[in-house]
């Protein structure tokens, strides 16, 4: 297990290096550089001026080195004008511009400074991932749950009417995306019916206190697209256990019904459905982008459209980088996940 967590760390590492790269390199093209100038200076900047800033501020350097730049394993860039002022990547964000540091970047836990909300992005993240955080895990707990108990009935009902009403359920819900379920449930939910209104159709204020009535809504649309999924393929695999040769011996020896879904059937058909799951996280953090711009509600889906809209350079990349991290350790966690419902990997 330790040579396993070791190699999958390294794997980590440069899957995580290369993803950030390309990340890196296309918010770094020329047009995004000059939008960043003009919103930096002025609109009215010419060709000349732009490419001065760009020079002034280290962005005519090599790709690779800026990277290193951003990551914090190279120096950071020194620029001295006319009258002998020198200014720095690390010298504007030092506590102490005297004495700066050499090093300023990712690794060093300076994530810069935000163009948009003009703050640091490190203070951004941490917020925003704290909102999205709370709306992920009460997702998950409606999610989970509902989808495992869809998928074990309609594959313990192969066949019958139950299983085609649950599987049509689950093949509806997956089919629709977050967006139209999002409205719909708005339409009808968030709107008057003789003066009553069951919830709200805006998350906003749940960032600061969490009701029933203003964060249903928002939960109900990302939990019916994922349940669905989850479902339907554990149902796939509840039908397939059922079928094997140990589930007949175990009935044949007495055991009743309950005790053979629950002691032997369940635990082999969580194999898969378990990668689906722990896939989810990954997808409610990036996913969330349509669900909280619909709601209004400000977390870390609604900051990556702002940094996007706004050219917030290092805004986006700060967010590449959390999901980007998010994703690898998912999936470790779901490899190791595999050792524990499976025994005979952990032989192998």
């Amino acid at each position: 297990m330790i040579s396993f967590l070791i190699r999958r760390s390294g794997v980590m590492v440069l899957t995580a290096l290369c993803l950030t790269f390309i990340v890196f390199f296309l918010t770094n093209l020329e047009p995004n550089l000059e939008k960043l100038t003009k919103s930096e200076g002025n609109m009215r900047m010419t060709d000349v001026q732009v490419q001065s800033w760009l020079e002034k501020n280290g962005y005519r350097q090599p790709l690779i080195k800026r990277y290193g730049e951003w990551l914090g394993v190279s120096p950071g860039w020194t620029n001295t004008d006319d009258e002998g002022k020198t200014t720095g990547r690390c010298i504007r964000r030092a506590e102490d511009p005297e004495n700066p540091a050499k090093y300023c970047g990712l690794l060093q836990g300076e994530w810069g400074f935000s163009l948009v909300f003009k703050n640091d992005i490190s203070t951004i993240i941490s917020e925003k991932l704290a909102l999205t955080g709370k709306l992920m895990m009460w997702v998950l707990i409606v999610m989970v749950p509902a989808a495992l108990i869809i998928g074990v009935i309609a594959g313990m009902r192969e066949g019958t009417k139950t299983d085609r009403t649950l599987s049509g359920f689950s093949i509806l819900s997956t089919s629709t995306p977050e967006y139209v379920s999002g409205v719909i449930l708005i339409i009808i939910f968030s709107s008057k019916f003789g003066g009553l209104r069951w919830f709200k159709g805006t998350a906003a204020t749940a960032m600061e206190n969490i009701t029933f009535e203003n964060f249903t809504l928002p939960v109900v649309t990302l939990a019916l697209y994922g349940v669905g999924y989850i479902a339907r393929m554990t149902r796939a695999s509840m039908a397939e256990v059922m079928t094997e040769q140990y589930i007949r011996t175990a009935r044949l020896k007495g055991l009743s019904f309950p005790a053979v879904v629950l002691k032997h059937a369940l635990r082999n058909a969580l194999i898969a459905p378990f990668t689906v799951i722990m896939l989810q996280i990954p997808w409610l953090l990036t996913g969330v982008v349509i669900v909280e711009t619909l709601f209004n509600y400000k977390g870390f889906g609604w900051t990556l459209v702002a940094a996007v809209g706004n050219n917030d350079i290092e805004l986006l990349l700060a967010c590449s980088v959390v999901a980007v991290m998010v994703v690898l350790v998912t999936q470790l966690i779901s490899d190791i996940g595999y050792v524990f419902l499976n025994p005979r990997i952990r032989v192998n």
